[in-house]
């Protein structure tokens, strides 16, 4: 059952510059963790798309979903563009939630 802990929009990648995963949950911190597990058994599985480059929070999940299918029509050049314009190094986002509240990046949390 969904806890709506974080509406989220997410792109999952292999690899810098290799295959994405678009997807949206009501609790990216577990989706997350399912992504580096390996859990589900599907394209970011088969592809090893386990490192979270990307998110966009939402309010509400009608929204998320909306987000999540104008991202999935783009072009991979504007999706590219969008990881590297946030995270131009494409590091592990996810490790964000695995710190403490203190050595979190505002910019990500909005605090």
């Amino acid at each position: 059952m969904a806890r709506f802990d974080l509406i989220a929009v997410y792109i999952m990648a292999s690899a810098p510059n290799g295959t994405l995963y678009v997807g949206v949950t009501s609790d990216l911190i577990s989706r997350g963790f399912d992504h580096r597990q390996g859990r589900f058994d599907g394209f970011a599985k088969k592809y090893g798309c386990k490192t979270l480059v990307w998110w966009e929070q939402h309010d509400d999940i009608n929204d998320a979903i909306k987000r999540e299918k104008q991202l999935k029509a783009w072009e991979r050049k504007w999706k590219l563009a969008l990881i590297e314009k946030a995270n131009p190094t494409w590091r592990d986002l996810y490790e964000d939630f695995l710190l403490p509240r203190e050595l979190r990046r505002p910019d990500l949390w909005g605090e």
